[in-house]
This record gives structure tokens, C-alpha cells and sequence, in this order.
């Protein structure tokens, strides 16, 4: 089980800058109503690559926002974890399990003061995790690598600095997006399966719409 957060849980970032100060408030407001802001399928990446877990295996989804990937996830027989610092998000991804289901653990926790669990994950899904500046990036990669099992895989996508060329999704800050020798220093303890930049026109919600600079990642804890 995730743990919860301690009553006076730190934000994501107190030195970000907006729309990242006060990232809760922020998130909430932005998945207040019905609408799903991402939609309700998986993302492309993570549905392409999910086979390299099987049912019962235990997967932790990341900042996992409104549900659509941790549902998904959890329907193809998986047994998931996941957390986001928004309860407004947590909400929906509740009611999305319900809609569809699933069953899946759930938190309201932000990435520094979640209680992550050490060496028990089979698989980590961190998908568009871009309001992180580069100090809790590198806080957060430690924690995901760490909380995967000898073996654990890591699917992971992002933005590439051109998307802000394109601004259709994603945080307008340069030092929040991902490029290859960037991963591959991160993540230079795991094996790396496939890291691969691209570009494609992604359609989901009206957060992510449009042509967009891609980056995608497949690693592999030793």
C-alpha cells in the first residue's frame, strides 16, 4: 500500500514558477468539473509498451492525475498503485474505477512526501510528469528507480524542448522537459530498453491536442 502524507505535506516545489507555486491549487482548479482534461484513454506510449508486464504484476502509476492510465492499466490485470497531489484528480480517477471496473489503489500525496515503498514495484508508469523542476526531478527519478524491484521496468514519456515550439500540452518552461542525454544520465544505473525522440499528433483531452515533440523511455532496473 502507498502511504499516505503527513499532515503538513510539503507542495511539489516551493521555488517553481507559476503556474507551479502552489502546484495543488493548481492541479485542482484544473480538474475541478466533469470533463476529463486528459480524456479517459491511456496514453499511446504506455498502451505500445504495457506488455512488458504481465497480469498480476504490481505497477505504480506516477502523478497519475484524472485515472485514465492507472484504469487502463488495472483492467488489463495488473495490480496497481497510484498517487496525485490532487484530490480533485484523485476524485475523478475514483470514479473512472468505479465507471470501468477497476480497482485500483489510490492516494492523495505529492512526489516529496509520499511514504514510497522500497524494492516491491514490478513496473513504474511515469507519464508527462513535466511540472517537476529540475530538483525534484532528480528527487523523483531516485524515488521511482529505488521503489522498482531488481528487474522492475519503467515506462516513461515526456516533452522534448521543441514542444515549446508547438504549445500544445505540457509546462512552457525549458528546464521541466526531457531530452535523451538528460534521461540517460538519470537513469544511468538502469538498463535502458529503447529511448527514442519523435514526433506525433496526440489526442488526448484537451490538455494534450495536437502535434507535439515526444520523448519515450523503456528502462530497465538492474
Amino acid at each position: 500500500m502507498l502511504g499516505s502524507p503527513p499532515p503538513d505535506r510539503r507542495h511539489m516545489s516551493t521555488s517553481a514558477p507559476s503556474p507551479f507555486s502552489n502546484p495543488a491549487a493548481t492541479w485542482n482548479r484544473r480538474f475541478e468539473g466533469d470533463t476529463y482534461v486528459f480524456g479517459t484513454e491511456p496514453n499511446a506510449w504506455l498502451r505500445e509498451h504495457a506488455d512488458v508486464w504481465r497480469p498480476g504484476q504490481r505497477v505504480l502509476c506516477v502523478a497519475d492525475g484524472e485515472g485514465r492510465n492507472s484504469v487502463w492499466l488495472a483492467r488489463q490485470g495488473l495490480a496497481v498503485d497510484a498517487f496525485d497531489l490532487a484530490e480533485a484528480g484523485v476524485a475523478k480517477a475514483r470514479r473512472l474505477a468505479a465507471q470501468q471496473g477497476a480497482h485500483v489503489n489510490y492516494a492523495v500525496a505529492d512526489c516529496d512526501s509520499l511514504a514510497w515503498p522500497q524494492g516491491v514495484y514490478d513496473g513504474v508508469a511515469a507519464i508527462f510528469v513535466q511540472f517537476a523542476d529540475p530538483a525534484l526531478r532528480a528527487r523523483l527519478f531516485a524515488n521511482i528507480q529505488r521503489c522498482l524491484k531488481p528487474g522492475g521496468v519503467l515506462l516513461l514519456q515526456g516533452y522534448t524542448p521543441k514542444q515549446l515550439e508547438y504549445k500544445t500540452g505540457g509546462p512552457p518552461i525549458a528546464s521541466h522537459l526531457y531530452t535523451q542525454d538528460m534521461l540517460r544520465e538519470a537513469f544511468a544505473q538502469m538498463e535502458i530498453v529503447e529511448l527514442r525522440e519523435y514526433e506525433a499528433d496526440v489526442a488526448e483531452g484537451s490538455g494534450h491536442s495536437g502535434r507535439s515533440a515526444l520523448i519515450g523511455m523503456v528502462a530497465r532496473r538492474r
